[in-house]
């Protein structure tokens, strides 16, 4: 009986990173009814998330350099050291065929151990500014699968596919009415309506700024889905923050677990710049407002923000000028109807659709040459 291809994918820390991830390897599994382990770093979402969709993971005791404090990075360095001995042991008994790195803090360790021994590896890298750890893994690399033009400034031309960034599948679920979807928040079916989210933990800059803009926005006629964050929700439920009651126009919830139908209600979005968000924001052709977050590495969101905002696909609101800035331009956006259209077909020029099916082809192409 011919063995299964083994696939080791690494990666993780946040859905940005977690979402492709598992996306990658339903097709994996579909196409190829590969063996997959994930390795991931201790104490991470990915060590929940990963099981519960099906898949065997193991954890490293990995965690990311302090920039700010570098006398903590002592630590680091031993977890560093530590997990690098570990992954040389995963890779080398569970011997995969190819090793797929989608970044995190685990997939260093991971896709060097495999690359040491000789084992083909494939990078995904989400964003416009490429990582550090890609970067360094990048001249051994087989295949480097990117969604944004100019990548060549970090990586070798000759290694580099665009295959743009995997989404889950359910928010691409077709025939969602925007009208039942809208009743789904309360809301009334017809009027426009704004989508805010922070991301799954929230997004205090935004929280802020919404908190003085909601209330203005519903008296002009429009209604909110507000996403918070389960600590800023909890505040609000608490009494330690306010917002102005505005009945049936004002959806807060503290976590969304139905986007698809979040999105299918929104006229326009209001978000961080996240490369997986931007990627869902593309294939749904949605206009937005980026508010990059300024905690990432390298200021990578504020680039991915600006590779749409320079083709009319977005507006960028810095987030230091966040609570000046965001209702004035969000009453302005929703008050041109023809802008926003503009915006939703120029957004959706950028997407590249079916990336899952396309990095598995590099997978392929690798287990049928792999020397």
């Amino acid at each position: 009986m011919e063995r299964k291809p083994r696939i080791l994918i690494s990666g993780g820390g946040t859905g940005g990173h977690i979402f492709p991830a598992l996306s990658i390897a339903d097709a994996l599994r579909r196409r190829l009814d590969a063996d997959i382990l994930f390795v991931g770093a201790e104490g991470r979402m990915e060590m929940e998330r990963v099981p519960a969709a099906g898949y065997p993971i193991k954890a490293l005791p990995v965690a990311g350099f302090n920039r700010r404090n570098l006398f903590k990075n002592f630590r680091v360095l031993l977890m560093l050291r530590r997990s690098l001995a570990m992954a040389k042991k995963i890779v080398r008994e569970f011997r995969p065929d190819v090793a797929v790195g989608v970044g995190g803090y685990a997939s260093g360790p991971v896709l060097k151990a495999a690359q040491s021994a000789g084992i083909p590896t494939v990078l995904q890298e989400q964003n416009s500014y490429a990582g550090v750890t890609n970067k360094l893994l990048a001249p051994k690399a087989r295949a480097i699968c990117v969604a944004y033009e100019g990548m060549e400034r970090f990586f070798p031309a000759d290694r580099i596919v665009a295959t743009g960034n995997p989404v889950r599948k359910d928010l691409l679920r077709a025939g969602l009415d925007p009208a039942e979807a809208r009743k789904a928040f309360g809301l009334d079916p017809h009027r426009p309506t704004l989508l805010v989210v922070g991301g799954s933990l929230g997004a205090l800059t935004i929280n802020e700024s919404m908190q003085a803009a909601a209330p203005v926005l519903v008296e002009k006629g429009y209604q909110v889905i507000w996403q918070t964050g389960k600590g800023w929700y909890r505040k609000f439920l608490e009494g330690e923050t306010s917002v102005a009651p505005a009945e049936g126009r004002l959806a807060i919830l503290p976590f969304i677990p139905d986007m698809a139908q979040a999105y299918a209600a929104a006229t326009l979005v209001v978000s961080r710049a996240g490369a997986g968000t931007i990627s869902e924001l593309e294939l749904l052709g949605k206009p937005c407002v980026l508010v990059p977050s300024p905690n990432v590495a390298e200021d990578h969101q504020t680039k991915n923000a600006r590779a749409l905002a320079d083709r009319g696909a977005a507006v960028l609101v810095p987030d230091a000028e966040c609570r000046q800035r965001l209702l004035p331009v969000v009453e302005s956006l929703l008050a041109h109807p023809d802008r926003l259209r503009h915006m939703g077909e120029a957004i959706r020029e950028m997407a590249m659709p079916d990336s899952d099916e396309k990095i598995v082809d590099e997978v392929v192409k690798i287990l049928g040459n792999p020397v």
